[in-house]
């Protein structure tokens, strides 16, 4: 069932002594090849005391991994703790997550990173790398058959039920052939190393293989955790493998010499979604989801806020059946209808091309070494673990005895047809387990596969114990995902190196979601090392032009509410700040400012609206005030905003900076993180927590400043920041004259607080309590950034700018915005002569009044204008911008 291939040569063992303490004790399990010492573990034998010293750890280290130690200066538990610490930050600030979303709010778990790279040998990674090569050439020419002439299928070398019978062979791609000609421009194979010191594949992915991100990124965080073992071992490089993908996708696309090349992507609430816009913006690819392209005219559009651009490749990271709901999956929210159409007018390069998971199948392996001397004239190099289809009745004679000592797996895996089901331990089953697994399998054998047992290899991995000086060094089983990466038509590299995936002690598995963990890998090289740094494609200056600051309508839209949810966050603590101090200061007699601090808090939900008023029971009021702070699905308070800020913030998260998203996920943690507290803390704490609050917004309001460049992604983020202040101040100055609580001299402050203009006020009125000069600091002041003719001046700038419109002439929805030019004093100041002297009357000041209204309204309606002009893309929104 498998090719042999000759053992490599055993690597010559050498003693390291500084490290002896340390890794005499990290041994590879009985019968498991040693990565650590270059062997296999012998399995003990109470009889035989060479084998009882080899088990205690008296191994020596092969060269390399001397090398590896011998490079570090401190060869101590201390020093690979702060290494491990160290590793763990950088992870942290990179932002680097595997997701799983368990709960309302999202969770985002860290990515696991090995802190030991997994160390081949140069003559080891020259087989992988041959082997490799020849298999994803293989690969291609049998979907090139497939999906072509089907010789194959008629020559019986391969069943029709593998094929044909597969749910993952689109019959809608059958005589298509690819733009470029490469149906494969990404393989992946995972291997592992048998206790002889060989590797064999375990399984190949070729619809839309990851870790191609994670793998970089594991790369940029080892290497810099050991510089002086990167640099003395010769580790080859990765950059210039990518560099050749992205290159050979520019050249095999219709555009010709420059591409819109874009990164499909099934959106944040992937798992793996770091990675897909870590890997987009290495590569200089558009991040996209399905919902940010069209189909017009058998071509491929990206939906932007200036129109459709088109798009001429696409790098994919979903399952075929998710690509286009017209002719696949009718339920797909993920893929854009059309889009095989497109494919099939040669409008579109798609890598990998659609149709190639039935080369997934385990069952594959069994009947690829005759493939490979039929269509290639050669022997496998690199073999594959034995396996059985029990679609063919003498292979699952032969597979049934064989159960124990195998694996059990799904001849289709992945969509819920033909009984698919994870991979089963045939020996962790029970005697009657195995006969009813038995009984399945003769009943319908087409649906099972059977693969023999390997041992995995294991290598060395640090276990940090509680506190600064613990630690040791652990053996764990690991497999090796190798990639093969197009660099032209019918052309391939070996990405020198790979991801290695560690099993969880627990789980035992080295799926991430079971707890499994990952390595960077080292494959060394005798010869020099390419030293290019990765550059992103180097466009046209017409098509630089054309995409320069490039914003498709789903991150508008996002980055539109992140600044509202901003601005939304940033009043709703001063409010509850205001309304909390002023709760224990002259508010204890005030009837209007208690009134007005019940009005803004119920009409900015920081409290229900069957909360007694701060009037009728001011201790009940305060009470849900504050235990509301955190809460998420009660009042929608500053608990809310920020939770709605962190993951409207994630849906663009490859537009923000580092720091700006880690503000952003600090702010909101740490006030959830107290929120228990919130139901006993006293006014002072929750103030306290509140001010910490605050301070977090500063500085998000500073990254979103400082670190987004100006384009109209950050113009729609500051029309939503000034869209939401400019209803926010309107309404509270509003309720403050019905109210009559301005008139109060608690009030008067509180108001000037609340628009953050007491220093401001002071410094040019004094101590006036003038109403007049409250009404000019807070909407007439150009120069105070809060008050309404600041903010509805900048917020016409901002959409006049956004819309292109020329110096001086607003466009349609700048004109929308009140004119601040036209705004003067005394109107505003003039009462209704028979209103009295105190407000009684909700129009006592007219002219005022109907302004702040205005804006109020004007706020809410250019929201839904916005939406209709730059998110939908209706009318003449559809404009095309360029048809090539």
């Amino acid at each position: 069932m498998t090719d042999s291939i000759t053992p490599p040569p055993a690597a010559k063992a050498v003693e390291s002594p500084a490290w002896c303490v340390l890794t005499r004790a990290c041994t590879a399990a009985p019968g498991h090849f040693d990565e650590l010492r270059g062997s296999s573990t012998p399995v003990a034998d109470a009889t035989d005391s060479d084998a009882t010293g080899l088990m205690a750890g008296d191994l020596k280290l092969t060269p390399a991994w001397a090398q590896f130690f011998d490079t570090l200066p401190d060869p101590g538990p201390l020093e690979l703790n702060r290494r491990w610490a160290s590793l763990g930050s950088q992870l942290g600030d990179n932002g680097a997550a595997y997701n799983v979303y368990t709960g309302q709010g999202g969770s985002q778990r860290p990515w696991p990173l090995g802190l030991f790279p997994l160390l081949i040998e140069p003559d080891s990674w020259q087989q992988i790398e041959s082997g490799v090569l020849q298999r994803v050439r293989l690969l291609e020419q049998v979907m090139a058959d497939t999906y072509g002439p089907q010789q194959l299928l008629a020559r019986g070398l391969l069943p029709p039920a593998l094929v044909q019978g597969h749910p993952g062979y689109l019959r809608a791609m059958h005589g298509v052939k690819p733009v470029g000609g490469n149906y494969l421009h990404i393989a992946a194979f995972d291997l592992a190393r048998g206790p002889d010191g060989h590797w064999s594949v375990l399984a190949q992915r070729c619809q839309a293989p990851s870790g191609l991100g994670y793998l970089l990124e594991n790369r940029r965080a080892i290497a810099a955790q050991f510089p002086q073992a990167f640099q003395a071992l010769q580790v080859q490089h990765l950059t210039g493998t990518y560099q050749a993908l992205v290159e050979s996708l520019r050249k095999m696309s219709p555009a010709g010499a420059d591409p819109h090349l874009a990164l499909l992507t099934p959106g944040p609430h992937n798992e793996s979604y770091f990675e897909h816009t870590y890997l987009a913006r290495q590569l200089g690819l558009t991040l996209v989801e399905g919902c940010d392209l069209m189909v017009r005219d058998q071509r491929l559009y990206l939906k932007t806020i200036k129109g459709l651009v088109p798009v001429h490749g696409l790098l994919k990271r979903l399952d075929d059946e998710y690509l286009d709901p017209l002719e696949l999956r009718a339920d797909s929210m993920l893929g854009v209808p059309g889009l095989l159409q497109v494919i099939r007018a040669g409008n579109l390069l798609l890598a990998n091309a659609p149709g190639a998971a039935f080369l997934e199948s385990p069952a594959l392996a069994a009947f690829l070494p005759a493939l490979s001397r039929h269509l290639l004239d050669q022997e496998l190099k690199l073999p594959a673990l034995a396996s059985w289809w029990c679609g063919e009745r003498p292979a699952m004679e032969q597979a049934l005895p064989r159960l124990r000592d195998s694996t059990l797996q799904s001849t289709y895996p992945g969509p819920p047809l033909h009984a698919s089901f994870d991979s089963v331990p045939g020996w962790s089953l029970s005697a009657q387990e195995l006969g009813e697994w038995a009984g399945r399998i003769s009943r319908h054998g087409e649906d099972y596969t059977v693969q023999a047992y390997a041992p995995l290899s294991q290598m060395p991995t640090w276990q940090a114990a509680a506190g600064d000086s613990g630690g040791q060094m652990v053996a764990r089983p690991v497999m090796l995902r190798v990639f093969a990466l197009s660099d032209g038509a019918q052309s391939w590299r070996v990405l020198p190196g790979g991801l290695a995936r560690l099993t969880g002690a627990a789980t035992r598995s080295a799926s991430m979601q079971d707890g499994g963990s990952s390595a960077d890998v080292w494959a060394l090289t005798h010869g020099e090392v390419d030293n290019d740094a990765l550059q992103p494609p180097d466009p046209t200056p017409a098509g630089l032009t054309q995409r320069n600051g490039l914003v498709t309508s789903r991150a508008a839209e996002n980055l539109f509410w992140l600044g509202r949810y901003s601005e939304r966050t940033e009043n709703a603590v001063g409010l509850a700040r205001l309304t909390l101090a002023g709760l224990h200061g002259e508010a204890q007699s005030s009837l209007p400012l208690l009134t007005w601090f019940g009005q803004m808090a119920l009409a900015n939900t920081l409290v229900l609206p069957d909360v007694p008023t701060a009037a009728q029971a001011r201790p009940v009021f305060e009470r849900s005030l504050i235990s509301g702070l955190a809460n998420w699905e009660g009042a929608t308070s500053v608990g809310y905003d920020l939770r709605a800020l962190k993951m409207t913030g994630f849906k663009v998260r490859e537009r923000l900076s580092q720091e700006h998203w880690h503000l952003l996920l600090r702010a909101e943690e740490e006030l959830f993180a107290r929120g228990s507290e919130l139901a006993t803390c006293s006014s002072q704490e929750a103030l306290q927590m509140l001010e910490n609050t605050r301070q977090q917004m500063a500085a998000i309001a500073g990254a979103q400043t400082v670190h987004m460049p100006r384009d109209d992604g950050w113009h729609l983020l500051s029309v939503g920041r000034q869209i939401e202040r400019l209803g926010f101040l309107a309404s509270s100055l509003l309720s403050g004259l019905q109210t009559g609580a301005v008139l109060t001299t608690g009030g008067f402050e509180a108001m000037l607080a609340l628009f953050d203009s007491s220093l401001a006020f002071h410094a040019q009125y004094r101590q006036s309590r003038d109403l007049a000069a409250l009404i000019d600091c807070l909407v007439l002041d150009h120069d105070n950034p809060r008050s309404l003719a600041w903010v509805a001046q900048t917020l016409r700038a901002l959409l006049a700018e956004l819309a292109g419109s020329e110096p001086g002439q607003p466009g349609a929805l700048s004109r929308q915005v009140p004119d601040p030019a036209t705004w003067r004093l005394a109107p505003l100041c003039e009462t209704r002569p028979d209103s009295g002297a105190v407000f009684k009357e909700p129009d006592h000041f007219p002219t005022l009044n109907g302004l702040l209204l205005q804006c109020a309204a004007t706020a809410r309606q250019l929201s839904d204008e916005i939406g209709r002009s730059y998110f939908s893309l209706t009318g003449e929104a559809e404009r095309s911008v360029g048809t090539r």
